[in-house]
């Protein structure tokens, strides 16, 4: 799969393309459904699949300090984008000239000019363009002078325990933020994933023998609610189960909210100063205060067997 980041990355005579524009934070099942159904359009032409999507998120430039958390960071979405059958990603430097391009400049500048889109695949909502001008019906007028149809994919719906929500980023933002890692499960079709440098802590883990990976989280990361939970931990491509704790360790009285993963089983990892991802396979308990180390690691190794029986033999894809 092609990356490209901005227009002038685009090959000189790039042929005909299949494109699907949106922020496609996560790359969820409805965003799956839609990226998808831009593959499956553009092996049926013999042309090639492009996704375009923006970074920074376009909601902190045009109302800074808006910035959602964000559950996949932009080489994250690239990846998951590629397992899809994507040919190429676009991604789109968002500024504020950018944002305040007109709907039918964009189209011209991005789809005509150069990805020469023979089809566009967006969900119902899609809207483009300055403030937001620009809807799908324009978008197919647009087409029919520029010579490219559209095509809207619906979204796929959560069902009745989800009240019939549609699948979205927001919505899989609010449960993360829950501690509904299952829920979360359900929208993205994957376990929640934050990723990060492993930096030194307080060592206090290590001391108690459970030594974990202090996860320095990227910006605007969608951390999960306060807890421990059940996951992997995977650094040097090699995946490994864990327990995993998020909040401010009360029982030492902590302030900074930290996420710090422990390989179980594990003797002797050199972690520090490595990229790694945590994902979150279901919930065990909130965090807690505990009056006595004794009582913290009674707990702690009841959270390792729990973990340990989860993540045995499942997939953390």
């Amino acid at each position: 799969m092609q990356r490209w980041r901005g227009l002038e990355d685009v090959p000189h005579g790039w042929g005909r393309s299949v494109v699907t524009i949106g922020s496609f934070d996560g790359v969820h099942r409805g965003h799956q459904l839609i990226i998808g159904r831009a593959v499956q359009r553009a092996r049926e032409l013999d042309a090639a699949s492009v996704v375009v999507f923006f970074d920074p998120h376009p909601s902190e430039v045009v109302r800074p300090g808006s910035h959602p958390p964000l559950l996949a960071p932009p080489h994250r979405r690239a990846e998951l984008m590629g397992e899809l059958g994507v040919d190429a990603v676009l991604i789109l430097p968002f500024t504020r000239e950018f944002s305040q391009q007109a709907p039918k400049d964009f189209v011209r500048q991005v789809l005509v000019d150069a990805l020469h889109a023979r089809t566009v695949v967006e969900g119902p909502n899609f809207r483009f363009g300055h403030k937001a001008a620009g809807d799908v019906a324009l978008l197919a007028e647009l087409g029919e002078g520029y010579g490219f149809d559209v095509e809207v994919v619906d979204l796929y719906v959560r069902g009745e325990a989800g009240g019939g929500e549609p699948f979205s980023s927001t919505l899989a933002r609010r449960l993360v933020g829950e501690g509904d890692i299952g829920g979360a499960a359900e929208v993205l079709g994957r376990p929640h994933r934050v990723e990060g440098v492993v930096v030194r802590g307080a060592q206090r883990g290590r001391e108690l023998g459970y030594p974990t990976a202090n996860v320095e989280t990227l910006p605007h990361t969608a951390i999960p609610a306060d807890g421990v939970y059940a996951g992997w931990l995977t650094a040097d491509g090699e995946r490994m189960p864990a327990a995993i704790s998020v909040g401010t360790n009360p029982t030492f009285d902590g302030t900074a909210r930290t996420v710090e993963a422990y390989a179980i089983d594990r003797v002797g990892l050199d972690l520090y100063g490595l990229h790694v991802a945590v994902d979150f396979l279901a919930f065990l308990r909130g965090m807690e205060k505990f009056d006595t180390i004794d009582a913290l690691l009674e707990r702690m190794a009841d959270d390792v067997k729990r973990a340990r029986e989860l993540t045995d033999g499942h997939d953390a894809r």
